[in-house]
């Protein structure tokens, strides 16, 4: 496991998602480079490592593409007067938190390939579990790699597909056949806008229009950011290829609906609340989740709360499933990110408390239920449970909106491997004398597919039954050689 994930912040015991993908087509000849940059801000939660942006004129010269990107959050990165000097009016942009592949500037997206048919530039959200095989192929034949992300592989074959096929449609369709694994993929050609979504559908992907311009994002919440109307979600398995002479589509790659794979996080986690995934309302999905817990799990109590801002949205599920009234019993610090400088060792500063805080009002003397959407390691709901303790609350009973990591993923959530996990040979005793908790509850298996409104997915991090055969061996983060 790498280092700086292990750092010891507020979201060492979170998940993290890859990244978000975002691409524009402006018919009209339209820059598009600042609409993609606020499709990004809304993307933020995905991804705050790194984040980056490649537009080209398609009316220009072959090979006219600008990129800027950088480590950072995506209004540190891009300035106004640099956006200003992006002209074209096709482009892709991506932010990154990385799952495989160091966290360095190098390994920032979108990739941009120039070779004899153009240029590709390629944004990827998702991870691979065949890209060290693909990456050796290609460097048999004389591949030199610049980044160690796997999203690179992708880009190299699409490249080296496109040779032999008529289309770039045709080269992406043709280099997804050889991908294994959870890819949502943006690619900007001189003259064309892909989109492609594996066959599992691991990871959300949908299109938008706004006057004679599509775009390409990873959650709707972008596409209202930027004022443009959801046309569709890209299907799992589909190639969707955007020109003025419209959308076409190539479903050859599709499966049958029953073994589509949905990460299940983006509708407990990841995904913005106010997004919808396949037809489904996340913050709809989050409320039945609590409301499953309020039948499955209840307790006797003053007052239910969650936990900024995940949990937010299940407790008032339990709240109005079981009619013990919904409360605020934490305030967010809301300009700590992720990256903010972690306390040393002997400082007495809690990096809980940095970024939450208690209102010792709002649960002194009462009796809790807290709602989270997790636990990973359990380095955080311990403080979280004292922090209530310690200001008066009575009792805390945790309700979790998930059931109990005990399996790696290898598609692109960054779970970490099993001897990590709170729950990995730890009964639910253990688990809640350890957070600290007067009583524990998790959500129930067979709640998942209601929660998705019966859609197809994955739930491989809970049972160890993936959609495809895992790698032999685990491959995530060891991209580096």
């Amino acid at each position: 496991m790498d280092s700086r994930k292990m750092q010891a912040h507020t979201e060492a015991d979170k998940l993290h998602e890859e990244c978000g993908v975002f691409g524009m087509y402006d018919f009209d000849g339209n820059d598009v480079a600042s609409t993609i940059y606020y499709g990004l801000f809304a993307l933020q939660h995905r991804g705050q490592e790194s984040c980056g942006i490649a537009v080209s004129r398609t009316s220009g010269p072959p090979k006219n593409i600008n990129v800027s990107k950088g480590m950072g959050l995506v209004n540190e990165v891009f300035t106004q007067d640099g956006l200003a000097k992006m002209q074209g009016d096709i482009g892709v942009g991506h932010v990154r938190y990385s799952t495989a592949g160091a966290s360095t500037r190098e390994n920032a997206q979108p990739l941009v390939l120039n070779y004899v048919k153009g240029t590709l530039a390629l944004a990827h959200n998702g991870n691979l579990i065949n890209a060290n095989e693909l990456r050796e192929e290609l460097e048999y034949t004389g591949a030199i790699f610049q980044t160690t992300i796997d999203s690179e592989v992708i880009a190299y074959h699409i490249a080296r597909e496109r040779l032999a096929s008529k289309t770039v449609e045709e080269a992406v369709r043709r280099a997804a056949e050889k991908l294994k694994g959870a890819f949502s993929l943006v690619v900007a050609s001189p003259r064309k806008l892909v989109g492609a979504r594996d066959p599992f559908g691991f990871k959300p992907l949908c299109i938008g229009k706004r006057d004679n311009a599509y775009m390409i994002a990873s959650e709707t919440c972008a596409l209202e950011t930027v004022g443009a109307e959801f046309v569709r979600d890209i299907l799992p398995g589909e190639v969707v290829t955007i020109t003025p002479e419209g959308i076409s589509s190539d479903t050859s790659l599709c499966l049958p609906r029953e073994k589509e794979a949905r990460c299940i996080f983006e509708y407990i986690y990841f995904a913005r609340p106010d997004s919808h995934i396949d037809g489904v309302s996340v913050y709809a999905s989050r409320i039945r989740a609590g409301r499953f817990l309020a039948i499955d799990a209840p307790a006797e109590a003053d007052l239910v709360v969650g936990v900024p801002e995940s949990g937010n949205a299940a407790a008032l599920g339990y709240s109005l499933q079981s009619g013990i009234p919904y409360g605020t019993a934490f305030v967010k610090n809301s300009y700590v990110g992720r990256t903010f400088i972690k306390p040393g060792q002997s400082s007495r500063e809690s990096s809980v408390r940095v970024k939450l805080n208690v209102l010792r009002e709002a649960v002194k003397g009462k009796r809790i239920i807290m709602i989270d959407d997790s636990i990973v390691r359990g380095t955080t709901s311990d403080r979280i449970v004292q922090m209530l303790r310690d200001a008066g609350a009575r009792e805390v009973h945790v309700r979790i909106s998930s059931p109990p990591f005990l399996h790696p993923c290898y598609f692109g959530t960054d779970i970490p491997e099993r001897e990590q996990l709170i729950a990995y040979n730890r009964s639910m005793e253990d688990i809640r004398e350890i957070i600290g908790a007067d009583s524990l509850g998790y959500l129930k298996m067979e709640r998942l597919t209601e929660m998705a409104e019966g859609r197809s997915i994955c739930k491989g991090c809970f049972t160890g039954a993936y959609p495809m055969d895992p790698p032999t061996q685990d491959i995530r983060g060891n991209y580096e050689r």
